[in-house]
Parts: structure tokens; C-alpha cells; sequence
């Protein structure tokens, strides 16, 4: 696409620049109650339906979005240019990790697939929504749910996320009938309030149909208490903004938008919720949506207020992509301006280039008037200027190792047989994609903001790769405390989520992937005045991912890799939710009953899995 040109924000006071145009208000009602349930596994090892028609088309962060015709592809991206250049960082891998306390596995694709009776559809990759607090440990991957003790054991799940937000079945595979499509799971355990908030993008039907219908909505359940296990309330928080439900309209071509790629933060008097704006039905960005909703009236089960901000909108001078919310270490918020809330987005993905040695720090002020006055609300943005980051180039090389699906799709013969598609040969092992440049979790702690995004950088070799820019910001000043790249010189690092202690102890979680690596866990401390530290590896992969995106004939153009990663700060502990390969097995034993399950550790179409560390600091 044409280079963006930018209009320079004026700096005031803390450099940022408030703009006229007020909120749109809304009132969003609960709708009911929830309990997460256990759901039981099971179901026939594969179906002929193992992909949502509606879903399973289209490069989501290439911005292709393929033979797709009026079906729409979530978690989509932007076109964009490539860039190399950048050296490569100056981590060294730790001989040992002390700081790891424990970990355990979470959820994989055999629990996705197979919860609530086999109902599930295939899914890659997992958008990781984690959060923690209290003593427990809420782990959400699309599209379920568990709830674990703070040593790992299993309370509740897997909870298929249709059942835990009383939908039907995703796929009732009795009847045919289709179930609204969810995805895009976030979490967050406020101290503060000592609630649970989580938050999924919902998509509604046409009936029972495939179609989808242009409804969507936010999805956002809110313990009762501080115990998750517990009932929960529901709130609906309808996103088409096309004039319908009380949204405004915002002219998306094919007449709905979508609220793609919810994300939350927090501060003291209310919830952030950010999307990226697309057309459902066509092609289109339209940009960020942040809305403001009344935290007190949500936890206490009433009418919240809400006030809407259309980053996207032509008076706001900055390119509003993935403005991530922060999240809070331990109920801290920062106070000033009546109250404020800081977010963070870049805009490499913007130019030609695709470089760029801006961030924006956006902020939205006087949150304490959401509950009277929510219109008073206002929103501010400005630039800082960062060491050069640029959108990872090449896709992740992994290490050699057993991979039963391709080596299905390149026997003569397997393919067709037991998979009801052609046979189509592909080098071993598959490369897979790595995250572009959008900022990824933002935290405020120790009145510092706190965030990562994905890199490319020159690996030892000379070949591009993928690396973690880090940034520690004054979000008063504008002045950088911490800013570098964490780079590997024989593999990449991907999807970086930052999470911090009160104290201001911080650590990355990522996944390490590479010529000598299996997708493993890793993590690298991250400090204001010494920056990131070594890469520990929390859990080192078993084999490779051998996943169905990137298959022709299955719909997705690119190995797809995750969405984004999550951390989470509990006390002067933090968790980890990290992307890897749990197991591996041979071709003959993925046709060994049960089918393609080899053992019940993987599903026909895939096999990540997810790593939950904890961390002491």
C-alpha cells in the first residue's frame, strides 16, 4: 500500500494532544448469568466438517484475503512492506532458571477440538487469553476455557467457550446445525475489585446456517466474586456500527464492520476494550475502536455506562491499529487527569517500508466521569520516537522431527484415504509464520508503561528472523526509560506478552523457535534500567508444529502461528502462557486407534499445545 503520510501532534503538557470530538455513549444491559462447567471430551476422531466454512479462507496478517467471495476472515492485518536491516540483539541463552517455579501444560488442540462432545471445530492458531489472581489461574485458548489452582491442578475445563456463554454447540455434529462463532478470548483478574473480566469477539448466524448474518459483538463475562469457579454475568456489546443496535455507523463496505481483535485494559474507574475495524463482508480498515465502560456498574451486575472513541476517524492524526489497553499490576492506576488510561500502538505496517522508529501513546482521561458524565471522557495521542523496529520479513525455520499430517498429505495414497483430500508434498519440516509488527501487551506498573512487539532482525547467518522490541516508557514525559531489540543469533523469538510486578520486575514470555529449536516456552526478564535480560527456556518443544493452515484445499495461505501471547502479574509472581509442541509421534502411530489422536495429545489438523510457567521474583 501507498506510504501513510502522518500529521505531527503538537506536544502538550505530558506531549499528548486531546481532540474535540466527544464519545458516543452507549448503555449496555446484563443478559444473563454463567457458570464455568466441565464439559466432557469426546466425539469421532474426524468429520468431513473439521473447518468453519465461514472461517477458514484468507490470510489473516498478510491482508489476503484469498477465494473467499462474501466470507470474512477475523484477526486480519494489513498490507504492508518488509524490511531487514536491523542487527541482531545481544541476548545469550541462561544455562539455568532459577526464577521458574513451576509450570504446567494447558490447553492444546486435542481439548479444543474435542470439548463439549467432539462439537468443535479445528482450529489454528490459538489466540492465548490468560490471567491470574486470588490463587487461581484462568487459561482461555479459542475456543475454551479451564480454571486452575495456583499449583497447577485442573478445578474446571475444558469449558467450550459456546457452553460458557450460553450458545449452542459450534457445530452440532448430530444435527448439522451451526452455533455463533467465537474467537479471540481475552482475560484479566482486576485486584483491585477482585473480579474476573473475560472478553470474546462473537460473530452471529444466519439461523442455524454456516452464513454469517453481520451481527457481531463483544462477548464480556464478570465474576460475581473473586472465586472464578463461581457464577459469572454476562454483557453484550454489539460492534457492526452500522447504525444498527444503538451502534454508530461508520460507512464499513457490505454494511458491517468488525470488531476484530479485542484486547482489555484497566484502570480505576473503568474497562478498556480495543478492536480493529474491518469490513465483515469486504475488504476494508477502518481503524481502532476504544470503548470506555463504567467498571463500578459491571461489578456490581447493573446497566454500564459506555463511551465509544473511533480512533479511525479522519480528525485523529494518528494510524490507529492495535491500540493496545494496559492492563494493571496489582490495582495501581494512575490518577492524574481525573483519572487516565494509557495504551500503546505502532505503525510500521503503515509504510511501504515497513519501518518505523515511532510508537503512539495514546491516553484516555477523566475515566472517573464514566458513571455520570461519560461524555466528559476524553481521548489524547501522540508520538514518541523509538529505536527502529520493522515487520518481521521471512517465516520461522524449525528443527527436523516427525510431522504425521504432511507426511500424510505426501504419502501416496494417506491423504486422500483417511483425510478425503489430495495428496500434495511439501518440504519437511515446514517453515511457520511469526507475528508482524502490531504492539502486543501493555502494562502499567511502577508508573511506567511497559510493552513488546514483534521485530525482524539479522540472525547470526545473515538470514532475517524474528526478534522482540522491548519499551519502557515515562507516559507522563514521553521520555524512554528502556528500549531494545531481544534477538537470538540461531532462532526466533515470537508473539512477546510483558507482564510486570508492582515493583516494577518485569518479564517477557515468548516462543523460541529455530533450526535447532522444537516451538518451545521461553522467557527473558525485562527491567527499566538494564532492559531484557537473558532467554531462559521455560519448556522446551517435543517436535514440530504440524498444523493445517498453510495446506492448500484448507483454506489459510500462511503456517499460522498464534495470535498474541499473554502474562500475568500476581503479586511478586508472574505467569506465563506460551505457544509450543508438547508431543510428537510417528505416521504410524497418528493411524493408530484412536485416530489421528496419537495418544489424545494431538487432533487430525494440529497439535500445539500451551505452556503456563510461573515465575518468581
Amino acid at each position: 500500500m501507498k506510504t501513510r503520510l502522518l500529521i505531527a501532534v503538537a506536544a502538550v503538557g505530558a506531549a499528548t494532544c486531546a481532540f474535540g470530538t466527544s464519545p458516543t455513549t452507549l448503555k449496555l444491559q446484563r443478559g444473563g448469568t454463567t457458570v464455568p462447567v466441565t464439559t466432557p471430551l469426546g466425539g469421532a476422531p474426524y468429520a468431513s466438517l473439521e473447518l468453519d466454512p465461514a472461517m477458514s479462507a484468507g490470510d489473516a496478517d498478510s491482508g489476503d484475503v484469498g477465494d473467499i467471495g462474501s466470507r470474512p476472515v477475523v484477526n486480519r492485518g494489513l498490507p504492508h512492506g518488509h524490511a531487514g536491516g536491523n542487527s541482531m540483539g545481544t541476548a545469550r541463552r541462561a544455562k539455568s532458571s532459577p526464577e521458574l517455579l513451576g509450570g504446567f501444560d494447558g490447553l492444546n488442540f486435542h481439548d479444543q477440538r474435542y470439548a463439549n462432545g467432539g462439537n468443535q471445530f479445528s482450529i489454528e492458531p490459538p489466540d492465548q487469553g490468560l490471567c491470574a489472581g486470588n490463587g487461581f489461574v484462568v487459561e482461555s485458548v479459542n475456543d475454551v476455557l479451564a480454571i486452575y489452582s495456583s499449583n497447577g491442578g485442573k478445578l474446571v475445563g475444558p469449558v467450550d467457550l459456546n457452553t460458557f456463554y450460553h450458545y449452542p454447540a459450534a457445530i452440532n455434529r448430530s444435527t448439522g446445525a451451526y452455533g455463533p462463532e467465537i474467537t479471540d478470548p481475552s482475560c484479566y483478574y482486576d485486584a483491585g475489585v477482585q473480579r474476573w473480566f473475560h472478553v470474546v469477539l462473537t460473530i452471529d448466524r444466519v439461523g442455524t446456517t454456516s452464513s454469517f448474518s453481520g451481527n457481531n459483538h463483544l462477548d464480556i463475562a464478570v465474576s460475581q466474586s473473586a472465586d472464578p469457579t463461581g457464577a459469572w454475568n454476562i454483557y453484550r456489546l454489539p460492534v457492526q456500527n452500522n447504525g444498527t443496535q444503538g451502534t454508530p455507523d461508520h460507512g464499513c463496505a457490505g454494511g458491517f464492520c468488525l470488531g476484530d481483535y479485542p484486547h482489555i485494559g484497566v484502570d480505576a474507574n473503568a474497562i478498556f476494550l480495543t478492536t480493529n475495524e474491518y469490513a465483515l463482508f469486504a475488504d476494508g480498515f477502518y481503524g481502532a475502536q476504544i470503548y470506555v465502560i463504567a467498571k463500578r456498574a459491571l461489578v456490581a451486575g447493573d446497566a454500564a455506562n459506555v463511551a465509544m472513541f473511533n480512533a479511525g476517524d479522519p480528525a485523529i492524526p494518528a494510524p490507529a491499529f492495535t491500540v493496545w489497553p494496559a492492563v494493571s499490576s496489582g490495582g495501581q492506576y494512575a490518577t492524574g487527569l481525573g483519572g487516565t488510561e494509557y495504551l500503546l500502538s505502532s505503525d510500521a505496517v503503515f509504510y511501504d517500508s515497513g519501518t518505523s522508529n515511532t510508537l503512539w501513546l495514546w491516553s484516555v482521561t477523566h475515566t472517573q466521569a464514566i458513571d455520570s458524565a461519560p461524555s466528559a471522557v476524553t481521548l489524547n495521542v501522540a508520538p514518541l520516537t523509538v529505536k527502529p523496529y520493522a515487520v518481521p520479513s521471512s517465516l520461522a525455520r524449525q528443527k527436523p522431527g516427525s510431522t504425521p499430517l504432511r507426511d500424510c498429505f505426501a504419502l501416496t495414497g494417506c491423504a486422500p484415504t483417511y483425510l478425503g483430500y489430495p495428496n500434495f508434498v511439501y518440504p519437511a519440516p515446514r517453515d511457520l509464520a511469526v507475528n508482524d509488527s502490531r504492539m502486543q501487551q501493555v502494562s502499567y506498573a511502577n508508573g511506567k508503561l511497559w510493552g513488546t512487539l514483534d521485530t525482524d532482525v539479522l540472525l547470526g547467518d545473515g538470514s532475517h528472523g524474528s526478534g522482540i522490541s522491548y519499551f519502557v516508557i515515562n507516559p507522563d514525559s514521553g521520555g524512554i526509560f528502556a528500549n531494545g531489540t531481544l534477538a537470538l543469533p540461531d532462532a526466533n523469538l515470537t508473539y512477546g506478552a510483558a507482564a510486570v510486578t508492582q515493583s516494577g520486575r518485569g518479564v517477557i514470555a515468548f516462543t523460541v523457535v529455530g533450526p535447532n529449536d522444537y516451538p518451545s516456552a521461553g522467557y527473558a526478564s525485562l527491567d527499566a534500567k538494564a532492559g531484557a535480560g537473558d532467554v531462559h527456556i521455560a519448556a522446551a518443544g517435543a517436535g514440530p508444529w504440524d498444523g493445517f493452515t498453510g495446506i492448500p484445499y484448507l483454506g489459510d495461505n500462511r503456517p499460522r502461528w498464534g495470535d498474541y501471547g499473554a502474562a500475568a502479574a500476581d503479586g511478586n509472581r508472574i505467569w506465563l502462557a506460551s505457544e509450543y509442541i508438547a508431543q510428537t509421534c510417528s505416521l504410524a502411530q497418528y493411524l493408530s486407534p484412536p485416530l489421528f489422536q496419537c495418544g489424545g495429545t494431538r487432533g487430525a489438523l494440529g497439535n500445539w499445545a500451551t505452556r503456563v510457567s510461573m515465575i518468581g521474583l
